[in-house]
């Protein structure tokens, strides 16, 4: 299992960087990111860092 990274909180299990039983992100960094325009709520952004658990 990968080592958490307290900094980073996660509860996407799904993203092969979740650590598992852990809400936390085993990256050492994050890329935050949107889909919008001109995003205006917290819904509007998203981890271009997440990647597929397989």
């Amino acid at each position: 299992m990968e080592k958490a990274n307290r900094s980073i909180g996660c509860t996407v299990s799904q993203c092969a960087h979740h650590c598992g039983s852990q809400d936390y992100c085993s990256l050492d960094q994050i890329m935050i990111g949107t889909h919008e325009a001109n995003p205006t709520m917290d819904q509007c952004t998203d981890c271009k860092s997440f990647r597929l658990k397989k």
